[in-house]
């Protein structure tokens, strides 16, 4: 039985009442969307994490990347990003390697972090020299038996899709790696996409182990000018039926969207995703709203990441500072977390069934900041060492923060209010004993 099944048969498993216990939400309701797919718990039958829910009434949730590549292979370097990541907060990552001993790298990481971890079955697949039907089914239940949490797989790059994108004006084309591995699939075989063509095939794997699938957005737009094309929302529309058939066989989804998107299409975007796929959690990377910040797409990102978690968005994929330029440090890894869960906070002030409960943190802050109470705006802060750092670097030990010192507004405020309280008490008339 899988989670779905035993969600629709009214069977609340511990996953879900852990979920439900984190998020602050009623167990039952939460049932309800797992049983209907509107809500996904990731994780792997053989694999014991503290598990997250993604999806509706849920946080926002973050992921980050990590991997090697053909150029920088370091396994303990992988194993390392992905216990910063998680350190950081982030709630899940992925392990993008393609390069070095892909096996070792991601059994590491998988024995050291307790929170989800995603792959991408076709890399291995291409890095292994076997860019195969058989080949790509191997690499996707090899990782499944390793205990992978979520996999992306582009099902909806397929020749139907294909043809699309051969019509398009596109500038950048195809910018998903694993989309591209797909296209050179297909054109030198003559074949469907094996992932599309066996579906059935894919699913009965992911049943196995309890392998929650993201179903990747190997057509998406790649530059602002191409955001918003036929061939992106031709494979919308795959996706949404490619996920009723794994709702109906008890096979967990979500879906991917697009990378760069400008601020004004972005609740377009994520809306009409929504409704093709029948409430499917959303994961995004980005989106990247400006093709001009090489360097900054951690903030081009979390700006676009705001916009689309209020509209609905439920799982963001962190970008760092060495998005299209470099393999990310683990410097990078940690910015990229910090600012991406800074962007999905912001975008749960704002959304609906959360709101109310990510304002209570805020609120706190606020409590504590009118008090002038250091230790509370420490502990509360998202990344409380750099708020301390930051705060005594200066070497000054006073009650306020050094730039406005004596000026401080909150103090001046609440001493004129104090005298006014003052005043009037003075005024009042004194009773006759």
């Amino acid at each position: 039985m899988t989670l779905i099944e035993d969600a629709r048969k009214g069977k609340t498993p511990p996953e879900v009442e852990a979920v439900a216990k984190k998020e602050g939400v009623d167990p039952e309701k939460l049932l309800r969307l797992l049983a209907r797919g509107r809500v996904v718990i990731p994780r792997n039958s053989r694999r014991k994490i503290d598990p997250i829910g993604i999806g509706e009434t849920l946080t926002t949730k973050v992921n980050l990347n990590l991997g090697s590549s053909r150029g920088v292979a370091d396994p303990q370097a992988e194993v390392e990003k992905a216990v910063v990541a998680m350190e950081a907060g982030a709630d899940t990552v992925m392990d993008l390697s393609t390069g070095g001993g892909l096996d070792l790298i991601r059994r590491k990481v998988l024995a050291a972090v307790k929170i989800p971890v995603g792959t991408v079955p076709i890399y291995q697949a291409e890095v292994g020299g076997d860019l195969t039907s058989q080949g790509l089914f191997d690499a996707l239940e090899r990782q499944a038996k390793d205990g992978v949490d979520f996999v992306t797989v582009h099902v909806g790059v397929n020749q139907n899709s294909f043809e699309r994108l051969k019509n398009s004006h596109r500038i950048m084309g195809v910018v998903s790696r694993g989309g591209s591995l797909t296209l050179k699939y297909m054109s030198e075989t003559g074949e469907d996409n094996p992932y599309y063509a066996e579906y059935d095939h894919l699913l009965d794997i992911a049943r196995e182990h309890e392998l929650t699938l993201s179903l990747g957005d190997g057509l998406r737009p790649g530059c602002i000018e191409d955001a918003s094309d036929r061939a992106k929302y031709m494979e919308f529309i795959m996706l949404g039926e490619l996920v009723d058939r794994a709702r109906m066989v008890g096979v967990q989804a979500m879906v991917e969207g697009p990378g760069h998107v400008p601020a004004d299409e972005i609740e377009t975007s994520v809306k009409a995703m929504k409704y093709v796929t029948d409430g499917a959690p959303l994961y995004l990377l980005g989106p990247i709203v400006t093709d001009v910040a090489p360097g900054y797409d951690h903030i081009t990102a979390a700006i676009g990441g705001t916009i689309a978690g209020m509209n609905g968005a439920d799982f963001l994929c962190a970008t760092t500072p060495s998005e299209h330029l470099d393999l990310p440090t683990k410097e990078d890894i940690f910015e990229g977390t910090m600012v991406t869960r800074i962007a999905a906070h912001a975008a749960d002030l704002a959304k609906a069934g959360v709101k109310d409960r990510a304002r209570l943190w805020d609120r706190k802050m606020a409590v504590a900041r009118r008090d002038l109470d250091w230790p509370a705006q420490f502990d509360l802060a998202i990344n409380p060492a750099i708020a301390r750092q930051i705060r005594h670097r200066r070497g000054v030990d006073v009650d306020t923060c050094t730039m406005c010192n004596e000026l401080c507004a909150i103090r001046l405020a609440k001493e004129a209010m104090e005298r006014e309280d003052r005043k009037g008490q003075e005024k009042k008339p004194k009773k006759n004993g």
